[in-house]
């Protein structure tokens, strides 16, 4: 059984155990609920309209995470207007856990889709010791030094 949901201004293709991006959505430890949805097929027969009025997916969020860095130049030839921006949008990494066609809450699929990695934490480097540094008193008497013992 899939569905066809809609949420952030676009269109996915979901069945129990998918795990899918979508925009910022919710926080972790919270359900999320799709209704009314725009197709649903279950064993070979489409519904779609008021027969998918009355079907509901489920999901779990997994976690959240940065999307693919956009890079935006505007630009205006001979006036010297060049503007340059950047956006990352946040993601929420949600898993469907069910769907279901009369309107009840669906169980979980039995067999399940390992949960996605999440990024591991950068372990602080050591720090290199610093060159002592030379004072200006230091550098002239080794330069008169350097320059009494060459007569």
């Amino acid at each position: 059984m899939y569905a066809v949901i809609k949420t952030g201004g676009k269109q996915h293709k979901v069945q129990a155990g998918d795990v899918i991006e979508v925009e910022r959505l919710v926080h972790e430890d919270e359900t999320v609920t799709f209704q009314p949805l725009l197709v649903v097929e279950d064993d070979g027969t489409t519904h779609a309209g008021a027969g998918a009025s009355k079907a509901v997916v489920t999901a779990s969020p997994l976690g959240e995470k940065k999307g693919d860095k956009i890079k935006i130049f505007k630009y205006r030839p001979k006036s010297g207007y060049a503007r340059r921006q950047g956006h990352r949008q946040v993601l929420t990494m949600l898993e469907i856990t069910g769907v279901s066609l009369d309107g009840k809450t669906p169980k979980a699929p039995s067999a399940q889709k390992p949960a996605a990695k999440k990024p591991t934490a950068k372990k602080p480097t050591a720090k290199k010791p610093t060159a002592k540094k030379t004072t200006a008193k230091e550098t002239t008497s080794t330069a008169s030094k350097a320059k009494d013992a060459a007569e």
